[in-house]
């Protein structure tokens, strides 16, 4: 009988397996590829790499990637390192990441959004989409777009990065300038520019020009994640009125340009930035008290569901340069006056230095789910 026991073997079923394996972190799975052809197989499926950030979503496994420079005013190189989220370790700096396309073209990179654990990176002329979690990277081929011969000089401008869940692409909006004018003998002068809109599908890996929006983009602000559910908003103002503010959105699904009204509240502060406030469109305007001791910030926190509403004011922060986002529990993210990483929790009013310093004022803090999205083989 104990015979028979110790040679009984119980199999669960496939799709159980798969539901466990889902729950795993990304650096497991890579390990556990290992194990058979069809273990390896099923973590590329649309199916399991979707569960598996879902998994990561519900438990809200959040990891931290922070942009600095190195201090060198000359060459001034911008690096990524990760930041520890374990629990005792204070968001320790982990390692610097290596990115294979750093090169004088790459000097300053710009994580310029993210969207289900892929990074938009922008450097120079070049735009690359990374996934940090299974290591793949790729240079987005240059635009096949026309731009007018009599142009002397294009520029690239504003960007957006999103997923269309449709059709189950990752796309990138980018505005760009084209410049006309004249030589006198020494200088080009501008007469004036023109617009145009490129968008690129990474499922079919290449560029198209799409109609321009009516409003021009006045500023935004990479520093936080301006891709809420499918769309990427920026701040624009009117072509006629510059003052009249509002909000530019680009739906990834359809393609399209809409705007929308700020509320007034944030109309009369001194700056706001939009960020994704779990899962919501949100605004969070500042307003600066300044005295002879130090500089205080307050800050108020806007949300769209369906209308403006604001969720809270937080007073009199010391010292703040630069908000950097929203960590689990509600603690605030921000760079200081003399550019290093504080965590401000607002229910105790604790600071924190967590010893990490920027130089000149370049941090940026990137949270992000992982993924084992490819980004070759989409």
């Amino acid at each position: 009988m104990a015979g028979e026991l110790s040679n009984t073997r119980t199999e669960l079923p496939e799709m159980l397996v798969l539901d466990i394996l889902s729950k795993l972190p990304v650096k497991s799975l890579t390990r556990f590829k290992c194990v058979c052809k069809a273990w390896s197989s099923s973590f590329q499926t649309p199916f399991f790499i979707t569960q598996q950030h879902h998994n990561n979503l519900r438990n809200n496994n959040l990891n931290l990637l922070i942009k600095r420079n190195n201090g060198d005013s000359y060459h001034d190189i911008h690096f990524l390192s990760q930041l520890s989220t374990e629990k005792g370790q204070d968001f320790s700096l982990e390692q610097d990441i290596p990115l294979p396309f750093f090169d004088d073209h790459w000097h300053r990179p710009l994580v310029y959004g993210h969207c289900n654990g892929l990074l938009c990176l922008i450097g120079e002329d070049k735009l690359a989409l990374w996934n940090p979690s299974i290591r793949q990277f790729k240079i987005l081929p240059e635009s096949s777009v026309q731009r007018p011969p009599s142009a002397y000089m294009t520029r690239f401008g504003n960007l957006g990065f999103g997923y269309d869940s449709q059709s189950d692409d990752y796309k990138v909006v980018r505005f760009v300038t084209n410049y006309f004018g004249f030589d006198d003998g020494k200088i080009k002068i501008t007469s004036h520019v023109t617009m145009q809109i490129d968008l690129y599908s990474l499922r079919g890996n290449s560029w198209k020009e799409i109609p321009l929006p009516q409003v021009n983009v006045v500023h935004d602000h990479p520093w936080l994640d301006n891709h809420v559910n499918g769309i990427f908003y920026w701040v624009a103002s009117g072509v006629t009125l510059a003052s009249d503010f509002r909000l530019l959105s680009f739906d990834m699904v359809n393609e399209r340009f809409s705007t929308l009204a700020l509320p007034r509240g944030i109309l009369l502060q001194n700056e706001f930035q939009l960020l994704n406030f779990n899962g919501l469109l949100g605004a969070m305007a500042y307003t600066w008290e300044v005295t002879p001791e130090e500089t205080m910030c307050s800050f108020d926190l806007w949300v769209m569901s369906g209308s403006w509403t604001k969720l809270f004011s937080i007073k009199s922060v010391p010292g703040v340069w630069r908000l950097l986002g929203f960590w689990k529990n509600g603690e605030l993210f921000y760079e200081n006056s003399d550019n290093k990483l504080i965590l401000f929790d607002p229910s105790t009013r604790e600071l924190k230095n967590l010893g990490i310093h920027a130089y000149n004022g370049a941090m940026q803090i990137i949270f992000y789910v992982e993924s084992l999205v490819p980004l070759e083989s989409l």
